[in-house]
């Protein structure tokens, strides 16, 4: 699971001790709540499920799949699902590839969710060889289902303009200075990019 409260506020303390302006923040919008999924297949399955598309959708194509196949949907079975039955359930072309790849690479035991590399970056690699599956959707599983604790995704628009309510800039930074920025945050900058979700859309800043 992601990080707990505990740690969230374990890291932003940290940060907060160094950094005046994340201080101030946590201050007038107070310590985020936990961003918890848990580990495993059908989290990165639910992640395609519900790629440009809106939450309740997502929600109503996996309910068809869960009918189809099961509540566990286990990755044999998407695997020997015929075309049509899929797509009667919500599921593109597209995304059928993505969730076939899924299911290949678990099912081969080439990708091994239980045992990914405690390397930040070995971990993302392992993860974007799934089909339309790219470094934010690795990121972000990496985040909240396995808590790692130095995440960063700054590639994230959100994370970029909480940032620059956070800070006080005059206009949203990109992914090389949101990167940059964050540098000294390590290694606690999982818990730094849940607060900038927090504060994106928070009136009091």
């Amino acid at each position: 699971m992601g990080l707990s409260a505990d740690q969230i506020r374990e890291g932003l303390d940290f940060i907060a001790g160094r950094h005046p302006a994340m201080a101030a923040a946590i201050g007038r919008v107070g310590y985020p709540e936990p961003r918890l999924r848990p580990t495993g297949y059908a989290t990165l399955l639910r992640t395609i499920v519900g790629q440009q598309v809106s939450v309740a959708a997502a929600a109503s194509v996996w309910a068809k799949l869960e009918a189809l196949l099961g509540e566990d949907l286990p990755p044999h079975d998407l695997l020997a699902a015929d075309f049509d039955a899929l797509r009667a359930c919500g599921l593109s072309r597209q995304k059928q590839g993505y969730a076939r790849s899924l299911c290949e690479l678990v099912v081969s035991g080439e990708l091994d969710l239980d045992a990914l590399p405690e390397d930040d970056e070995a971990a993302i690699a392992e993860l974007i060889k799934i089909k339309g599956i790219g470094r934010w959707s690795a990121e972000i599983y990496l985040l909240f289902a396995e808590g790692r604790a130095d995440i960063w995704p700054a590639g994230d628009l959100a994370v970029q303009a909480g940032l620059a309510k956070l800070l006080g800039l005059e206009e949203r930074p990109s992914e090389k200075l949101t990167r940059e920025l964050a540098e000294g945050w390590r290694p606690h900058r999982g818990a730094a990019a849940i607060f900038t979700w927090h504060c994106y859309n928070n009136p009091a800043l």
